[in-house]
This record gives C-alpha cells, sequence and structure tokens, in this order.
C-alpha cells in the first residue's frame, strides 16, 4: 500500500463550487460499490500506516476489513484524523492532535478481535434474527413502558422550577 499522507487533503472530494476540499462523511451503506471499494482502499492505506506508526499490529488483527464494527471504528478514527490533522486548527482546539490520540486509545479495545488473535481469521458469528413478534413487542413497549410513556423533566429544570416559584411566592 502507498503512503498517501504527505497530502491529507488531496483524499478529499472537492464540490465544484467550493475553493478547498471539504472533509466527507463516509455512510458505507450510502455508498455505490465502486465508491466503496475505492474508499475501502483509502481507509486500507491509512490503516496500514495506523498500525505501523502507532505499533498496533498486535491490536488491529490483519483481517480488520471483515469486521464491520472494526471497519465502522477504524472509518470514525480515519475522518476524525483528516479533520484533526489537515483541516484548519480551530479556535479552542489547540490540543486536537492530542485528543485524536487519546481517542485511538480509547477505541484500541474496540479494535482488538480475540477470535483473530494470531492471524487466524474466524468469521463473526452470524446474526440471529429477532424472533416473531419481536417487533410488536416492541411496539407495546414503546406505549406501555413508563420509560417511553411518562414526561421526564431535567433535574436542572426542576430546580429552576423551585427557585422561580420561591421568587414568586409572598413575602
Amino acid at each position: 500500500m502507498s503512503d498517501t499522507f504527505d497530502n491529507p487533503a488531496s483524499l478529499w472530494p472537492t464540490p465544484p463550487d467550493a475553493a478547498e476540499p471539504e472533509p466527507q462523511r463516509w455512510v458505507w451503506a450510502a455508498m455505490d460499490p465502486p465508491e466503496r471499494r475505492e474508499r475501502m482502499r483509502e481507509l486500507a492505506t491509512w490503516v496500514d500506516w495506523l498500525r505501523r506508526t502507532f505499533e498496533l499490529h498486535n491490536n488491529i488483527p490483519p483481517c480488520w476489513y471483515r469486521h464491520l464494527p472494526v471497519v465502522e471504528h477504524l472509518t470514525a478514527l480515519y475522518t476524525g484524523w483528516v479533520r484533526t490533522y489537515a483541516g484548519e486548527q480551530a479556535p479552542g482546539r489547540e490540543l486536537a492532535e492530542a485528543d485524536w490520540i487519546s481517542t485511538l486509545h480509547n477505541f484500541t479495545p474496540r479494535l482488538q478481535l480475540a477470535a483473530c488473535a494470531g492471524g487466524r481469521h474466524q468469521e463473526p458469528p452470524p446474526l440471529v434474527p429477532p424472533p416473531p413478534g419481536a417487533d410488536e413487542a416492541f411496539e407495546v413497549y414503546l406505549v406501555t413502558a413508563e420509560a417511553t410513556t411518562t414526561a421526564a423533566e431535567h433535574p436542572a429544570a426542576a430546580e429552576l422550577a423551585r427557585r422561580t416559584a420561591e421568587l414568586r411566592a409572598p413575602l
């Protein structure tokens, strides 16, 4: 894989009316197959760099691209990396790079796959379809459960109402 990180902004598409390239949201399911393949190659180049740079070869298995949750986490890390390192420095974001590295370390446990440790890929377990009537049970819950039928009041709103009542109370 080639190292394309000399100019990360070149990885961004430039809208016809924009002077500068802008970061794009990545929603894998919304991409057509050719774009998905292109983006996956782009992500793979970056993941290769990430594994080498941060010595994550033991944390990110070589078969990472076959595991949708890992792909989603790496996508979030990559798009955040592009915005952090290639975007404009926003006021109040002087530690953006350190924040990104912290985020990387917080994500690292989610990138590990015990089943694929040692370089032996194991297919994720198949999704179990919901039992018959699960949708109906969910709808019944929505209209009957206290958590979804009782008005909730934020503690700050309750405190504000109490103080307002105190101020309006006759002396």
